[in-house]
């Protein structure tokens, strides 16, 4: 008889059974282990093919003891033995001609090495957008096949533009790391929809739901590089309050290096893949006055001389063919879309003084941006990690911007929105341009320029000065035809599957159960040897469309529409029929690298060829519907957490929540209340604000005076100020705003009182049209970013009193409906 003290050999059986009392041969899966199998060491290699990777049974012996049984270790998974590191560096609204590696006369000498380390690549292409681009990169898909056929702040409720990257499209990110790779994203993260950007999450369309184990950016198109709104994996971070003169260009390069070397110095023999993605040099274009002061005078030969200069040396360099032409300046002809950008020899000088300074800030980034990158790839190098890290720079995500207005701006986000401010009151500005008090951004004749030797620029997909981009790539001792340039044409798509043949990772067919879409781009690594040097492309066929303007490349031709608006008019005026109503050209790109022979009118039956080639690839990859609207999308609903919301109370200080999560006060009557209580003495501080310096809100005590401002997107400045401070104790202030629409950027009439009663008053001629902030949020009892008034506080600001509740409640939507008139209402109102 068994004493009661004894296992039962039922329970015995069944609990052996269960923890797999297993010799170590007997995997599950196919694994090649290194080390001393069980060792907390080991490493495995896996098939990779379904990820996560199934986890490895048992290997180990149990028995009743201990002493007679065996532990085991699951293995870590690792990369093939040989593996390289790998550096994946993107810049932002380059075009061809900016880099001195592709005949630019901005020196970027961190591409420089690399070239000459490696292989230039002259026909390589973007989307000729942001977020569009960097979903390609990142998925090795097209835009539309992933959800990015524009930028995510103007994402419909169609597959192709939903911008949310499904979980059947597994990023490089989450691919290497399934693999045992470290990886991390430093810089700019457009690939989130702009409505997750809080707290709230969901986090799966965040960089660490995409794979990366660390994050070091900021999220949106742009952001200021001396104040960013930045994280840190999920959590705000503000460094500049600890680092007088902070600038996100150097402090993200200061963080890379940090994190690369505390990596190697964890683990030496595990290899990284580093994402770097540098705001630069979108705008706003801010380098530190240093670089500023080195390109002092640079460009006073104007935009037409440095366009000839760029092409002489793009033909010395060999990155263009001998015989290409330079295609003609844009004089208002049909092929430009009716758009005419001045000579420079037409300017006056006082025109000429501003728009070269426009051109030195800009170029003094390029090189501030090329720079810090030097320092990543030399930390690389100090590690002695570089003969095995493959490094692959690419020169910009699409073309250089025209997003600056004809006459450039000294405030992004008043040209965006179609507001110009005149020349000589940008003249004020002079001095201080790309410094925190300003957000600049340059005339459109320089961003054609610097897209040399092509027409058009960002956001035009139909032509190369959309969507050709310099791209240098190195990877010693495999890519061995040092300095050697490469004609074969590529896209974004194609790095993916070059960074998996590299290292020698398999494209998943699951990924967490769920069956993945093919890799649509194809590997370059066939081009590295010498030999293969003037192998033809294996990529064949592309498709390129954005906002309408559409291209198909096929076998050496392409056939591309001809724009009929120009993008620096942000949509204003009428466009054709998105199908039927478009003008198209054909270019033989064998012959002309430039696009500067029109073939269509010779070859009809051509033409006609690559026009249903473009409907077949259009529908394999989700480009339909069509639609050639611009903000009509942006104003287009989103889901929210704010949509069917008229009423908003915040109870505690917070900060951080996102403007698209924020009450929308824009086009609206709306009123905010606040209940505060006053201590003994006064108070002052921020009660709510959002936005900051260069457009947004606040409502404050100040020397306890209740104030309310309304910054007009840095231009001017409205306010409301009481006579006197408040009392101790229980107070109520509200502001009440009265909307004159409909239509946008209409003006309006704010009261404030306190306890009832009328302590301000002022009509305003105008509000801001669409877009209140992109790269500050909403904060209650305190400013985290900007002031919207920087004569009145410094930052943080935090409200000395006790706040008991801050309501908003919303009037209707004024809006007029979403279309081209609504557009022409930015200016007609704004500019009155």
């Amino acid at each position: 008889m068994l004493r009661s003290n004894r296992i039962p050999i039922a329970f015995l059986l069944a609990f052996v059974g269960a923890a797999g009392c297993l010799a170590a041969g007997n995997l599950a899966i196919a694994q090649e282990i290194t080390g001393t199998p069980g060792a907390p060491s080991a490493t495995t290699t896996v098939d990779g093919s379904y990820l996560p990777n199934p986890p490895s049974r048992f290997g180990g012996v149990i028995n009743l003891s201990a002493k007679d049984s065996k532990p085991y270790w699951p293995p870590n998974v690792a990369p093939a033995k040989g593996s390289p590191n790998v550096l994946l560096i993107l810049t932002d609204d380059q075009g061809y001609g900016i880099s001195s590696t592709f005949g630019g006369v901005i020196p970027t000498p961190a591409m420089d090495r690399i070239a000459k380390m490696g292989l230039r690549y002259t026909q390589f292409h973007s989307t000729a957008l942001c977020s569009p681009s960097r979903a390609a990169i990142i998925t090795g898909r097209n835009h539309h096949s992933v959800g990015f056929g524009v930028i995510a702040e103007q994402a419909t409720g169609y597959p192709g533009y939903d911008s949310t990257i499904g979980v059947n499209n597994a990023t490089v990110g989450r691919i290497l790391k399934d693999n045992g790779f470290a990886t991390s994203w430093f810089g700019k993260n457009h690939n989130t929809p702009d409505y997750q950007y809080s707290v709230a999450g969901p986090f799966d369309q965040w960089p660490s739901g995409m794979g990366f184990d660390y994050f070091y950016g900021f999220m949106g198109g742009e952001t200021d590089q001396w104040t960013p709104w930045l994280f840190r994996d999920h959590t705000q971070i503000f460094p500049w309050r600890e680092k007088p003169g902070f600038n996100l260009i150097t402090g993200m390069a200061d963080d890379a290096i940090k994190y690369l070397n505390q990596l190697n110095a964890t683990a030496p023999d595990k290899p990284f893949f580093c994402y770097y993605a540098p705001g630069g040099t979108h705008a706003p274009h801010q380098p530190t006055q240093e670089w500023i002061d080195r390109f002092k005078g640079k460009f006073d030969m104007g935009w037409n001389e440095m366009r000839k200069q760029i092409f002489a040396n793009q033909k010395r360099l060999g990155v263009i063919p001998p015989n290409t032409q330079l295609t003609d300046w844009p004089q208002g002809q049909a092929e430009f879309g009716g758009a005419t950008l001045p000579e420079w020899d037409t300017l006056s000088a006082v025109e000429k003084k501003l728009f070269a300074r426009q051109a030195e800030v800009f170029a003094a980034y390029v090189a501030y941006t090329d720079h810090e990158i030097g320092r990543v790839i030399q930390a690389v190098d100090d590690m002695g990690k570089l003969d095995n890290t493959l490094i692959i720079y690419i020169s910009g995500d699409n073309g250089t911007s025209a997003e600056g207005s004809t006459i450039g701006t000294p405030f992004d986000m008043a040209a965006i929105q179609g507001i110009d401010v005149p020349v000589e009151d940008q003249m004020k500005f002079y001095d201080a341009w790309g410094s925190p008090s300003t957000t600049p951004h340059m005339s459109v004749a320089w961003s054609w320029a610097f897209d040399t030797p092509f027409k058009w620029t960002k956001q035009v997909a139909s032509h190369f000065g959309g969507t050709r981009q310099g791209m240098v790539m190195a990877w010693p001792g495999h890519i061995t035809d040092a300095g050697g340039i490469r004609t074969q044409f590529h896209h974004l798509i194609d790095i993916v599957p070059t960074l998996l043949e590299a290292t020698g990772v398999k494209a998943p067919v699951m990924v967490d159960g769920v069956a993945q879409k093919p890799i649509e781009g194809v590997s370059m690594t066939y081009t590295w040897d010498k030999a293969n040097a003037n192998l033809p492309s294996t990529r064949t066929t592309q498709y390129f469309e954005m906002f309408g303007n559409r291209a198909i490349y096929h076998e050496g031709w392409v056939a591309a529409t001809t724009p009929p608006n120009a993008p620096w008019f942000m949509g204003v005026g009428k466009f054709p029929d998105v199908i039927n109503g478009y003008k198209w050209e054909l270019y033989n790109i064998a012959n002309d690298y430039s696009e500067s022979n029109d073939l269509a009118a010779e070859n009809p039956e051509k033409l006609r060829e690559l026009q249903e080639l473009f409907l077949v690839e259009a529908a394999k990859y989700q480009v339909f519907p069509l639609d050639n609207s611009i903000l009509p999308r942006i104003l287009a609903p989103k889901p929210s957490y704010t949509a069917g919301r008229s009423e908003f109370t915040y109870t505690t200080e917070l900060s951080g929540v996102p403007n698209s999560a924020a009450p929308n006060i824009l086009a609206r009557s709306y009123t905010i209340t606040a209940n505060v209580e006053v201590p003994a003495g006064g108070a002052e501080g921020m009660i709510v604000t959002c936005g900051g310096r260069f457009g947004g809100y606040g409502l404050y005590l100040l020397q306890g005076k209740p104030v309310y401002v309304y910054n007009f997107l840095g231009i001017e400045k409205f306010r409301w100020e009481g006579a006197d401070a408040l009392s101790p104790g229980k107070h109520t202030l509200v502001f009440d705003f009265t909307y004159d629409g409909p239509g946008m950027a209409k003006g309006g009439a704010g009261v404030l009182s306190v306890d009832g009663k009328q302590v301000a008053s002022l009509k305003v001629p105008h509000t801001i049209p669409a877009i209140l902030t992109i790269d500050e949020s909403l904060d209650v009892g305190m400013d985290t970013r900007t002031a919207v008034d920087d004569s009145d506080y410094k930052l943080p600001f935090r409200f000395t009193g006790t706040l008991s509740q801050v309501n908003f409640k919303l009037g209707p939507s004024m809006m007029s409906p979403a279309d081209q008139a609504a557009v022409k209402e930015i200016k007609k109102n704004v500019n009155n």
